[in-house]
This record gives structure tokens, C-alpha cells and sequence, in this order.
């Protein structure tokens, strides 16, 4: 088994690793390549368009980090075509189908870009025209593209030698991507002349050139006729053709936390109402949540906060909620003896309830961000923890806003081994847990789009002067937006809060996912509809970051799941563009 998925650059050290053994690969099979091309590797993909092509590596592994085959195709957007520079599979693993399944994610991909059409270069199979003994091995490789219905150009100057004693040139080949549309001739020149002038630049002289473009003189450009397969049948792409499948992280137990209280919104169908909408899109998998040590949530919280939830639900009898009702000043040194009256010590509000399960929930939901969090630390360029109960409102000593543990919080302190984290937070709400978590820190970006403090919860936190303190400084950046937002209104906040994430460069970007900005939604009061949350995924995904995203609140159940849902496949186009 093998798995297919897009290498967006080379950061992360999965990815790193990835691109190397991609490298060696190239150097073992392409001996002609020259080295300089192979080491640039890496910045190709950091830099799309240096050679005014964008650069697109899809690599297929066995899921643990040994490459078995790769990609390597260069995409040109204003022309409109895609050319499969290198498609390669590892010394034996040539007849395990990988071929086959890289060359379908090219097509689908280069479909998915809006390409009219893929080129590329196949040597040729014509006796005299090369090497006897490679003829066959051509041969097949010809055989094994006129299946997706794919033949070379004929007619042309294209394999005219450089050199007066190059042999073995190759054909041109042309895949209309199952568009049925005939090869125009001028289609046709553009693409070449960017391929010879691009690619071939230090071996074609502009006359090579010249004469090569002229030569594409037939309308429409003329194709060999089928010699191997007479009746190709592609087939149609799916969803996981188009797009890495984002590893989906739920507990399935979730709802032994339900708070059956009148007003209580964060509920169990929230859940329920998310998944009826994404599942049926085919870009998520599910990933069973793993158990992480507890060390985790403490690296996050303080220990005797912690070890107080653990007590205090354990000894709420089951069915019951304990309410936080006396909030007594914070002396350290004396805490409340009885557990009922301590819950005020710990708790910002009057309405997050203790229970039996709370504590086993919360527990869990970290699980899920933490293993969502590992999926990105193995490669997956988006990973999603749908999570309740939510966490952004937790601190490091104190619970409320529904949450217990921060999620998001954790996850970020359990990816900094792997260098800067960015948290943006798009829920209504402040997320003043994770500001207060990483208030005196510079190796976490803490940044939140929310409510004004003035009239919107947790309403002590949120202001626009919280900076971050100490070496934090600056690290911490609050929008607080009046009570009626729009969706235009949104994108501009969005769009200079993202300027902020791309600035500090960071490895991971971790998206706390609110969508109770959502128009109608009970505990907010924004007016943002489907069309607003795709396009806020897809200027998030326009960073091309490796991007966790938690789900934090969004209580409108009619609505939430198609939020989800364009969010996601916002994202994910918005990653797809770069």
C-alpha cells in the first residue's frame, strides 16, 4: 500500500527528508540531469516562480517516510497548460501501479488547475531513431500513456538535434486532459516556446527555437495515430485524486460530555452537524485518535489545575453538573478546601459546568489535536481535530467558555520542536486562552479576530494594546471588531492579520476554528454566510502552510455543517493555487 500526497515545500523535516530521497531518485534514474537542476530542488518549491513555472512535487511514500515514486510537474498559469517534467519510481517498485496512480494525480491535478492541456517528453520507439536496447523500454512506456490517450506530436521540427550527433530524441506528447478539444497551433507555440526557452534556455539558442515554434504550422496539430491501445479509457478522477485526504480526528465518544441544561449550546449534534456536511465531499479520512501522556495538557496548564479538574469530576455524581457560584480572591497560598466552592478559584464564568465526563472529555479532545498535530508532523499538509468540548478559552489556571484544556494550545507547545507556530483564531470569540498561554513568548504567534471586549465574551481580554509581554512583546496581536460584521468587512480584517502570520514565517499554522461568526448564530452576532467562510479558507490557504485546524465554537446547527464544509474546501483550493 502507498500513499499519494503533495510535498508543498521543505520545512518540515518529513518534507526534507521526502525531497532528498526524491533527489536521489532523480540522480540514480536521470543521469543526464545536471546536478545543479536536482539540488535546486527545494527552492523551486519555496520559490514557484523562478523559472516563471510553478512547481508542483507529489511524491508517493508507504506512509512511512520511504518515497516510492514522485512527480515533478511545472505549471503555467497565463498560458494555461502543465508540463510532466520527471515521473519516476523507486528501484523496485516500477510495477507496483505507482506509475499509473502518480500519472492519474498529474492529470487531476492539472484539471484542477484549469490546465487546457499536459506535455511532456517520451523517448521514442522508432527503430534507428535510438539505442536498439532501449527500444522496448520506450516502447512500453508509450504502450503505458496511450492507455490515458495520450500520443506524440508528429509533424513538427520538435526532435530537430540541438547538437548534429544527438540521437535518441524524444517526442513531443500531448494529453488533452479529456477535454476533447483538438491541439491548436498556437496553443501549441506558446507552450513549446516556454518549454524550450525555460526549461532548455542553456542548451537552445533563440534561432533552435524559432525554428522549432514555426514548425507547429498544422491546425490542428497532428498526433500519431494510436499504435498500442485502440480504445483508451480513463478514468474519472475522484475527490482524493484532487487533493492529499485531510486526516479527520474525532472522538467517537464525544458526546459523553452532554450538558442537557437549559441554554446549554455546546451540545453533541454540533458534531453530528459538521460531519453530515464534509463527509460527503470525499477530502477527509478518518484518523482514530491516539492517547498522549498527560505531560502534554501540563506543559500547557498548571499542575494543580489540572489535578483539580481530574478530582473535582470525579466526584460529581453522574447526571450532575457542578456550577461555579462563589469566586473568591485568587490567594495562592489558600485555596478553598471544599471542591464546589474551589471551581469559582479556577473558572472565568458561571455557566462552564463540572461533571463526571467533563475531565475524561477534555482529556480526549486533546488526544484529537494532538494526534491531528502528528498527521501534520508525518506530512499531510492539513490535518482536523473536530473536537468538543472546545478549548480556546482555557488558561493556563483556569477553565471556562465551555472549554477545559486548550487544544490548540497544546498542540502548538507539542509542534514547537519543529520551529515557529502561528495560532490564528476566527472564532467569535477571544481566544484568551491561548494569549494567556504564550503571552511571554516569541516562538508562538498568537493572533485573534473577535468581538469587541466591550460587548462580547470573555469580555476582560481581547483589547487591541495586548501586545505580549517580555520577550513575547509584539507576538500578540488582538482585531476586536464591533457588533455588526459582514463577510466583506471580515476579509479585510483577515487580510492584514494574515500579513501578520506570513511575516513571522512560521513551520505550522494552527487555525482555531470558530464559525459562530456565522449569521443567526446564538452566541455571536456577525452575518457571515457559506460564501464567506469559503473564501476566508481560501485566503488561509493561500499561505501554504502545513495547517492544523481545531474546531472551536459555532452553535447554529442549521447552518454549521455547510460553514465546515466551505471552509474546508476553500482551503483547501486556496493551498491548490499556489
Amino acid at each position: 500500500m502507498f500513499r499519494i500526497r503533495r510535498i508543498h515545500d521543505d520545512v518540515l523535516p518529513v518534507n526534507q527528508d521526502a525531497i532528498r530521497q526524491v533527489q536521489e531518485i532523480l540522480a540514480s534514474h536521470f543521469t543526464a540531469v545536471r546536478p545543479e537542476e536536482i539540488a535546486q530542488l527545494a527552492e523551486k518549491l519555496r520559490n514557484p516562480f523562478k523559472q516563471r513555472f510553478r512547481t508542483i512535487l507529489s511524491v508517493a511514500d508507504n506512509g512511512r517516510s520511504r518515497v516510492l515514486g514522485f512527480a515533478l510537474v511545472m505549471h503555467e498559469p497565463v498560458l494555461g497548460f502543465c508540463y510532466l517534467d520527471f515521473l519516476a519510481s523507486a528501484r523496485g517498485w516500477t510495477s507496483r501501479g505507482i506509475g499509473g496512480s502518480l500519472y492519474q494525480r498529474v492529470r487531476a491535478e492539472a484539471r484542477a488547475l484549469g490546465a487546457k492541456g499536459l506535455f511532456f517528453e517520451c523517448l521514442p520507439d522508432e527503430p534507428g531513431q535510438c539505442d536498439a536496447a532501449l527500444l522496448a523500454e520506450n516502447a512500453a512506456r508509450l504502450r503505458f500513456y496511450e492507455h490515458f490517450g495520450v500520443r506524440p506530436v508528429v509533424g513538427t521540427a520538435y526532435q530537430t538535434p540541438v547538437h548534429p550527433d544527438d540521437r535518441c530524441l524524444p517526442f513531443l506528447m500531448y494529453d488533452d486532459l479529456d477535454r476533447g478539444q483538438p491541439l491548436r497551433p498556437e496553443f501549441a507555440r506558446n507552450a513549446v516556446r516556454a518549454i524550450l526557452e525555460r526549461k532548455y534556455g542553456h542548451l537552445c539558442s533563440p534561432e533552435y527555437v524559432n525554428a522549432v515554434v514555426a514548425s507547429f504550422r498544422d491546425d490542428p496539430v497532428r498526433l500519431r495515430e494510436p499504435r498500442y491501445v485502440r480504445q483508451p479509457k480513463p478514468r474519472e478522477p475522484v475527490a482524493a485524486d484532487l487533493v492529499d485526504p485531510i486526516p479527520l480526528v474525532i472522538n467517537e465518544k464525544h458526546d459523553i460530555h452532554h450538558v442537557r441544561d437549559r441554554g446549554y449550546v455546546e451540545a453533541p449534534v454540533r458534531i453530528k452537524a459538521i460531519l453530515s456536511a464534509i463527509d460527503p465531499t470525499g477530502l477527509f479520512r478518518r484518523e482514530p485518535p491516539r492517547s498522549y501522556p498527560e505531560k502534554h495538557v501540563k506543559a500547557v496548564h498548571d499542575g494543580d489545575f489540572v489535578e483539580y479538574l481530574r478530582r473535582a469530576c470525579a466526584g460529581v455524581p453522574a447526571g450532575k453538573s457542578l456550577y461555579p457560584y462563589v469566586f473568591p480572591i485568587r490567594n495562592g497560598a489558600r485555596p478553598p478546601k471544599e471542591l464546589s466552592v474551589r471551581a469559582g478559584y479556577y473558572c472565568i464564568d458561571t455557566f462552564t459546568p463540572l461533571n463526571s465526563n467533563a475531565y475524561l472529555a477534555a482529556q480526549r479532545a486533546v488526544d484529537c489535536a494532538l494526534t491531528a498535530a502528528d498527521a501534520i508532523v508525518a506530512g499531510h499538509h492539513v490535518a482536523y481535530a473536530l473536537v468538543r468540548p472546545p478549548g480556546h478559552h482555557a488558561e493556563r489556571r483556569a477553565f471556562g467558555g465551555f472549554c477545559y484544556f486548550n487544544n490548540a494550545a497544546v498542540a502548538a507547545q507539542y509542534l514547537c520542536r519543529l520551529g515557529r507556530i502561528a495560532v490564528l483564531d476566527v472564532d467569535y470569540h477571544h481566544g484568551n486562552g491561548q494569549q494567556d498561554v504564550f503571552y511571554h513568548r516569541d516562538e508562538v504567534l498568537t493572533v485573534s479576530i473577535h468581538g469587541h471586549p466591550n460587548f462580547a465574551y470573555p469580555y476582560f481580554s481581547g483589547f487591541k494594546d495586548e501586545r505580549g509581554t517580555g520577550a513575547g512583546e509584539g507576538f500578540n496581536h488582538n482585531f476586536p471588531l464591533p457588533e455588526k460584521v459582514d463577510g466583506s468587512a471580515y476579509r479585510k480584517t483577515l487580510e492584514r492579520a494574515l500579513r501578520i502570520v506570513a511575516q513571522f514565517r512560521p513551520t505550522v499554522l494552527i487555525v482555531a476554528l470558530g464559525l459562530d461568526t456565522a449569521k443567526s448564530d446564538p452566541t455571536g452576532t456577525w452575518s457571515l454566510a457559506a460564501k464567506d467562510f469559503e473564501a476566508n479558507g481560501r485566503m488561509i490557504g493561500a499561505l501554504d502552510l502545513p495547517t492544523l485546524v481545531v474546531q472551536e465554537g459555532g452553535y447554529r446547527t442549521r447552518t454549521l455543517g455547510i460553514n465546515a464544509r466551505c471552509f474546508f474546501q476553500g482551503l483547501v483550493e486556496g493551498a491548490r493555487s499556489r
